[in-house]
């Protein structure tokens, strides 16, 4: 193979194919019936997503001194697209969570199942069928993902290295998930709750977990894996708040979403938390008024949405997230210049810092 440096996401995309193409011949011989929804999953992984989860995964491999091509490398191409399968799952379930309707500009998992039901005259509830099917198709994406791992090809006290990492990634992600779900259900909003959501529930198997896992695959030094930790939780947190803006304030054709999605949906994020403390502190109640019925609207409508989004520039919500992720951005710049990192992976790491925070270009 190749240098993966500069076309990562295809040799990724070359891996899943692959490795899917195996599980889907075992599902296969199963039933005809769980071959048609493992093709389904299979295309939902396939189909889309920039891959960033390998790719910040293969350059802690880089930056831990990892080869940049040959057998080594080849398994550790394997082994980072082991996180776009964590990703499958995690997207599969938060979508029947937050009855989001599109992915990607497609139906999301659980519409499309429920949707068969319907065309086909099947017995029983539709959308229930629907969400039975996300839910177990998430939970197939998360048992190949640890099978993809752990068969493929890292040396063994490579694995060994890499495995608490991967570990605490998955349970953080599913508890940043439930805290997300706990915090609409009690109606938080304060910034510290979004702001430990953020953290376990983005930052962590986004950016920080993906870079050690990296890394320890590498076996880096422990001065590099430190640096790589503080960069990855300060760039993961900023990742998500600017994701936040866009559920906002994104143009739907970019972010394959419904224009003020995550306002129907009611996100408790750090953007509403900001906008209700200001509130509050201006004795605004009109804003809170506002802002606490548009919250978890699922009728909420475009002109509703527009009037959210001016109350959040007057309250100065969306300054002070702006403000925030260029806080971040600059710490974990200063932890990259920290330790000696070796180019390209340096200089790779400062330009995805830049790309995954700034993306309103």
């Amino acid at each position: 193979m190749a240098s993966t440096d500069t076309d990562l996401p295809e040799h990724v995309h070359r891996a899943l194919e692959g490795y899917l193409e195996q599980r889907l011949a075992d599902c296969r011989e199963l039933d005809v019936a769980v071959a048609e929804a493992a093709e389904a999953l299979a295309r939902f992984i396939l189909d889309g997503g920039k891959r960033l989860r390998p790719t910040f995964a293969w350059w802690g491999w880089r930056a831990g001194g990892g080869a940049h091509s040959g057998p080594a490398a080849e398994a550790m191409v394997r082994a980072a697209s082991a996180l776009e399968l964590i990703q499958a799952c995690a997207l599969v379930h938060d979508d029947l969570i937050d009855a989001s309707a599109t992915r990607r500009g497609k139906p999301t998992i659980h519409v499309r199942f429920g949707r068969t039901h319907r065309e086909r005259n099947w017995r029983g509830d539709a959308d229930q069928f629907g969400a039975a099917a996300a839910i177990l198709l998430g939970d197939l994406a998360l048992t190949w993902a640890d099978d993809l791992l752990h068969t493929a090809g890292v040396a063994s006290d490579a694995l060994q290295r890499a495995l608490p990492a991967w570990r605490a990634m998955r349970t953080e992600v599913l508890a940043g998930q439930y805290l997300d779900v706990l915090g609409q259900a009690r109606g938080d909003e304060s910034t510290a709750a979004a702001l430990r959501i953020d953290e376990l529930k983005s930052a962590s198997y986004t950016v920080r977990r993906p870079l050690e896992l990296g890394a320890a695959i590498a076996d880096a030094d422990d001065s590099v894996t430190t640096a790589l930790r503080e960069f990855g939780s300060e760039i993961g947190v900023a990742f998500q708040l600017r994701d936040d803006l866009l559920g906002v304030f994104g143009d739907p054709d970019v972010t394959g979403k419904p224009a003020g999605d995550d306002l129907r949906e009611g996100k408790r994020t750090l953007l509403m938390a900001e906008a209700f403390e200001t509130a509050r502190s201006r004795g605004d109640d009109d804003a809170l008024d506002l802002l606490r019925s548009c919250l978890g609207d699922p009728e909420l409508d475009p002109a509703r949405v527009e009037t959210v989004r001016g109350v959040l520039h007057d309250l100065g919500a969306v300054r002070a997230v702006e403000e925030r992720i260029e806080q971040l951005t600059g710490r974990a710049g200063r932890a990259l210049d920290s330790v000696a990192i070796p180019e390209p992976a340096a200089g790779t790491l400062a330009d995805l810092a830049i790309a995954v925070t700034d993306r309103t270009r």
